[in-house]
C-alpha cells in the first residue's frame, strides 16, 4: 500500500442492501476508495486475484462459496488482509467469523447496523478504525497453520526455581486463531489457572469465549471481579476492563482509564501478575500489533517470572513479542505450534 492514497477496498457481501452500506461508509471517507463489490465467495476470489486490493472486508454465510472458503483461497492465491464484518455478535455468529481467524482473516468487526440507530455512529467509526489498521498489516501466502519456524530444543528442565501457580498470556492481531492452538494443546491437564487479554473488538469477547470452550476442550469463561480461579481453566479479560490478579488466586476487574489506548490492557495483567505471583508466574506474549504488555513485562522480569515469546515466522503480526524481545524481556522464544506444550512442560517441571 502507498502512502498518500486512499487505502483500496474490495466487499464481500451478498447482502445487496449491506453491501451498499458498507461501499457509503468505505466511500464516504477520504481514506479509502472501494475498488471492488463481490456477492459471493467465487468472485471473492477472483476480485482479490484481478484487482489487488489493500483490504478485503468480508461477509461469512454468501452462496455458492462462504468466506470462510474464500479467505482460505485468498491467503493461499492472493494473500490480503482480510477483516470479518459480521451481522451481529450472537455466539452462532462469531464462532463462524473467528473460524475464518483460523484460516487467514486478521480480525473481526461487527457490522454497523441502520444508520439511524443510536450506535451507528459507533459502529462506523470502530470499523473504519479497525480497517485502517489491518491495512498496514503485510501479510504472507498461507499454506497451512500451526508449528512454523524451526523447533528448539527445549533444556531438560526450564531455569525456573519457583513453582508456577498461574499462567498470563497476552495477544491482538492473530490471537483468537493462537489461543485456540495453545489451549488445544494444553487442554484441561494444565494444573494452574489461565488468564488471557486478548484486544478485541467491543461485544466479540463473550462469543470468542464460547468459541474457545466448544473447540478447544478448555473451560474458558470472561473473568468476573473477586473470582477464584480455578486449575485447569481460563479465563478472559471482558470489555472495557482492565484484568488483575491477586496473590490468592482470584481476579481483579478495573474499570480506569484506557492505557496505550486499550482498555483490557496486556500491561495491566501482566504486570499484576507480576507483583502478585513474582516467580511464580509464567506469561507469554503472542502475535499482535503494537507493544502493549512490554511495560508490564518489566514487572514480570523484575519480580523473577518467566516469558515465552512467539517467533516472528509463526506470528500474524510480530510486533508486540517483537518489542518485548528487543527489549530484553523474553526467556525463549518459540513457534507457536509448540507454545501450549512448552507451557505445560515449565508448569509440570516446577511442581514435581
Amino acid at each position: 500500500m502507498k502512502q498518500g492514497r486512499p487505502i483500496r477496498v474490495l466487499i464481500a457481501e451478498d447482502s445487496p442492501t449491506a453491501r451498499q452500506l458498507l461501499v457509503s461508509i468505505f466511500d464516504g471517507d477520504a481514506g479509502f476508495e472501494v475498488v471492488g463489490q463481490a456477492k459471493n465467495g467465487t468472485e471473492a476470489i477472483d476480485m482479490a486475484i484481478a484487482l489487488r486490493p489493500d483490504l478485503i472486508s468480508m461477509d461469512v454465510e454468501m452462496p455458492i462459496l462462504s468466506g470462510i472458503e474464500a479467505t482460505r483461497e485468498i491467503m493461499r492465491d492472493a494473500p490480503t488482509p482480510i477483516i470479518i464484518v459480521t451481522a451481529t455478535t450472537s455466539s452462532k455468529d462469531v464462532s463462524l467469523a473467528l473460524t475464518a481467524t483460523q484460516a487467514g482473516a486478521l480480525t473481526v468487526v461487527e457490522k454497523p447496523s441502520n444508520p439511524l440507530s443510536p450506535s451507528f455512529d459507533e459502529q462506523r467509526g470502530q470499523l473504519l478504525s479497525m480497517a485502517r489498521a489491518m491495512a498496514a498489516v503485510k501479510v504472507v501466502r498461507r499454506v497451512r497453520t500451526g508449528d512454523t519456524g524451526p523447533r528448539p530444543t527445549p533444556p531438560a528442565r526450564p531455569a525456573v526455581s519457583a513453582e508456577i501457580r498461574l499462567v498470563a498470556i497476552g495477544t491482538s492481531t492473530g490471537g483468537p486463531a493462537a489461543l485456540h492452538q495453545i489451549l488445544r494443546e494444553l487442554g484441561t491437564s494444565c494444573p494452574v489457572p489461565i488468564v488471557i487479554v486478548q484486544h478485541m473488538a467491543h461485544g466479540f469477547l463473550q462469543g470468542l469465549a464460547d468459541w474457545l470452550r466448544a473447540n478447544s476442550g478448555v473451560h474458558i469463561s470472561l473473568a468476573t471481579d473477586g473470582q477464584l480461579l480455578m486449575p485447569g481453566a481460563a479465563y478472559l479479560a471482558p470489555d472495557d476492563a482492565h484484568l488483575g490478579v491477586t496473590a490468592d488466586v482470584r481476579a481483579t476487574l478495573y474499570r480506569g482509564a484506557a492505557i496505550g489506548g486499550f482498555r483490557p490492557s496486556v500491561d495491566y495483567l501482566f504486570d499484576s501478575g507480576g507483583r502478585a505471583f513474582g516467580g511464580s508466574l509464567l506469561a507469554a506474549i503472542l502475535t499482535g500489533m503494537g507493544q502493549d504488555g512490554v511495560e508490564g513485562l518489566r514487572t514480570v522480569k523484575a519480580n523473577g517470572g518467566t516469558v515465552l515469546a512467539q517467533d516472528e515466522a509463526s506470528s500474524i503480526v510480530f510486533g508486540m513479542a517483537q518489542q518485548a524481545i528487543v527489549g530484553g524481556l523474553v526467556d525463549e522464544v518459540i513457534p507457536l505450534g509448540r507454545i501450549g506444550r512448552r507451557i505445560g512442560e515449565i508448569v509440570r517441571a516446577t511442581r514435581r
